[in-house]
């Protein structure tokens, strides 16, 4: 869903463990880190995104975590000109998304890419929090910062 400004409502997930270090996902054929994110369907609720699109990236469920916290307000992103494209016959200019920070049951902890037709990922790896920022593609840099910052709160 497309919002009157071009932004995309999305939900964005930052998995952590019990050594609070940050969970990142490699994406496919490209040395691009990142959270698990994705779009929000139409009536579908911000809960529902988070969980459906933590099970199509990661193969994780509901079960396999704790929620910890997500943030107050939309944090947006514009993307750079070659990414922006139309959905739905509207120009998709950035991701405006909630964040939310989810704790991993160590003892459920499986990362599994089969269970999406068309994975996005192919790697993982454990980072310290101040790293997710260094890995992730420029133009994320600032909505990175302010959603840790103020997810950090509540570790």
């Amino acid at each position: 869903m497309i919002d009157n400004k071009g932004y995309r409502k999305n939900v964005g997930i930052v998995l952590m463990n019990n050594k609070n270090q940050f969970l990142i996902f490699k994406r496919i054929g490209a040395d691009a880190w990142q959270f698990p994110q994705g779009g929000i369907d139409k009536n579908e609720t911000l809960e529902r995104a988070l969980y459906r699109e933590l099970f199509e990236e990661t193969g994780l469920t509901k079960k396999d975590v704790i929620f910890i916290g997500k943030t107050k307000k939309w944090i947006t992103y514009d993307l750079p000109e070659k990414y922006q494209k139309k959905r739905n016959g509207e120009l998709c200019v950035g991701q405006k998304q909630i964040w939310f920070l989810l704790k991993i049951k160590e003892e459920s902890f499986k990362i599994d890419f089969s269970v999406n037709n068309t994975p996005e990922f192919d790697s993982w790896m454990w980072v310290e929090s101040d790293m997710p920022e260094k890995k992730v593609i420029y133009f994320k840099k600032d909505a990175y910062n302010k959603a840790l910052k103020e997810l950090k709160k509540f570790i």
